[in-house]
């Protein structure tokens, strides 16, 4: 429960949750056939663990069952998803094995005297929370490898049409930046904002605040971050804030609030992008500590750690209890430091705003792809889940070839524009281009949809009902659109050709080369997690 977050995978960023989630399908890791038979031995001695580890504890049954309840109460729980999102579950690989996505979340409210003081801002008591700090945990499907992307708050992007789930209110689609998304929906509404930019579809989300990240912190006990130089992130003439960090050269263990002045620092640094930097040395050296603690010998240790973690987290509904979040936390320890790759999105000037950036196009689709297709960051896994998931659900491929497309003729298709994105305008024209294209191959009954704007990031093929699958699959060949992108969705009537961002020009869609693994963007900012004597420069007004 607590090791969930002490195991791996547990750091507190400027806000960041910590631990994961199980796999929705209740999953625990590889099937037997992939380790042999030891392998179910072991899951059973994992679920046994992980409902009895409150006896453990506490050494008594009864006390144990209490305190395992106590723990259950502790934790505040939301909605997945409050948002309009097409992202779908990646299917299993031929092993059986899906990818889990985790989105972390650091909220900057000032929704209580803690947090006000731990984060100033008193004039801002009450306001909607921000999301500051945003990461993605990818684990790949064979939990071997992890991949972790953050993208700077003042990113900007499409957030869609979010309810909030608390109060009701209901937030049109907008354009801005995505720390925003947060106090527009609550997490549920930043996860929907996550998948329409990646198209990955995220398991869960997990929330920290301010105080959540004080109390995650003294729990471990401390973590070790270095400095090139003197630091001392204040307010200087002209330059507001400053978080407050003040540390000399060389390395320094912190914990309680100079660890969330390290994760919050941003001035001494000199950018957002440095700041994701110090945050992911962090929590590479978080796990690192953690992986090197055994707490399960430490009882008093394990309940703090077990109090903390329980108390400071709000969570997605579906990994609301102890035992969910324990399971998780467990796979995510199966991952050894070195497979573990942070990285930040790979990010331009936003040419509307000098102090907001934008998604690197070809760069950052890179990112995502890999992602999606559960290809490893790191080289040292060969391709990741490339060769053996290739995105698709292999049960939906059955039902594929068991439902026929129609005759070419006999298949109605919409075509929309949808190649807007955050960083290009639209292109004039597309949907009557490319419906021109299918008359010309036979699908005579083919036509534009002009009827609203639209922005998406990759092209798709939707329709609505299993019994159209056939023919959505056969449009999407006739394009050369791969099979990977064709979903069943309830936003259409028909089969529908969505042409996105990723296709501006010609009638065939664009072949895509897959990445390799390890094929990163230089400016991702990769850094490994079993790296050790990284230090931050520091920016030079800030030395001291």
């Amino acid at each position: 429960m607590t090791v969930t977050r002490s195991g791996v995978q547990e750091e507190p960023g400027p806000g960041l949750p910590d631990g994961g989630p199980q796999a929705p399908d209740g999953t625990d890791g590889p099937p037997e056939g992939r380790r042999g038979p030891s392998a179910g031995r072991g899951r059973r001695a994992l679920r046994w663990s992980a409902t009895t580890l409150a006896v453990l504890i506490l050494g008594t049954a009864g006390a144990g069952y209490l305190y395992y309840e106590h723990l259950n109460g502790n934790i505040e729980k939301g909605e997945r998803s409050s948002g309009d999102s097409k992202a779908h579950r990646t299917g299993p690989n031929a092993a059986g094995q899906t990818p889990l996505n985790i989105l972390l979340i650091g909220s900057d409210s000032r929704a209580s005297a803690k947090n006000v003081a731990l984060g100033g801002g008193r004039d801002t008591r009450g306001n909607p929370p921000l999301g500051d700090v945003q990461m993605l945990i990818h684990l790949s499907a064979d939990r071997e490898s992890a991949a972790v992307v953050s993208i700077p708050r003042d990113t900007r992007v499409d957030i869609p049409a979010c309810t909030d789930p608390k109060t009701g209110d209901r937030y049109p689609a907008t354009n801005d930046i995505i720390n925003t998304s947060l106090a527009r929906g609550g997490p549920g509404c930043t996860l929907a904002t996550w998948e329409n930019l990646t198209g990955v579809y995220i398991d869960h989300w997990m929330t920290i605040d301010f105080a959540g990240v004080v109390s995650m912190a003294d729990a471990i006990g401390g973590v070790e971050v270095c400095v090139n130089q003197n630091v001392w992130d204040r307010p200087l003439p002209g330059v507001p804030g400053g978080s407050g960090l003040k540390m000399k050269a060389g390395s320094e263990k912190v914990e309680g609030e100079r660890a969330l002045q390290w994760l919050r620092t941003r001035h001494a640094w000199g950018s957002d992008l440095l700041r994701a930097r110090a945050q992911h040395m962090y929590m590479n050296s978080m796990i690192r500590t953690l992986r090197d603690q055994n707490v399960f010998t430490d009882t008093g240790r394990l309940m703090d750690l077990a109090e903390a973690a329980t108390s400071s987290l709000t969570v997605s509904e579906e990994i609301g209890t102890v035992k969910k979040l324990y399971d998780l936390g467990m796979q995510l320890k199966t991952v050894p430091p070195d497979r573990i790759t942070m990285t930040t999105l790979p990010t331009v000037e936003d040419p509307q705003n000098g102090n907001h950036l934008l998604a690197a196009g070809d760069e950052a689709e890179r990112v995502w792809t890999m992602l999606r297709d559960d290809v490893s960051f790191d080289d040292k896994g060969g391709k990741g889940g490339k060769d053996t998931a290739s995105g698709r659900d292999e049960k939906d491929e059955d039902k594929a070839s068991a439902d026929p497309a129609a005759p070419d003729a006999e298949i109605g298709v919409l075509v929309q524009n949808a190649t807007r994105s955050a960083t290009l305008g639209p292109v004039g024209g597309r949907a009557k281009e490319i419906a021109q294209s299918l008359v010309t191959r036979g699908f005579t009954r083919a036509a534009p949809d002009t009827s609203r704007a639209l922005a998406e990031e990759r092209t798709a093929v939707r329709y609505p009902a299993a019994d159209s699958r056939g023919d959505a699959r056969r449009v999407a060949e006739s394009l050369g659109i791969p099979a990977s992108s064709v979903r069943q969705s309830a936003d259409v009537s028909g089969v529908t050709v969505v042409i996105g961002a990723d296709w501006r020009e010609g009638t065939d869609y664009p072949e895509q080369a897959p990445p390799a693994a390890g094929d990163l963007p230089d400016d991702a900012d990769a850094l490994n997690g079993a790296e050790t004597g990284t230090c931050m420069d520091v920016y030079k007004p800030y030395r001291w």
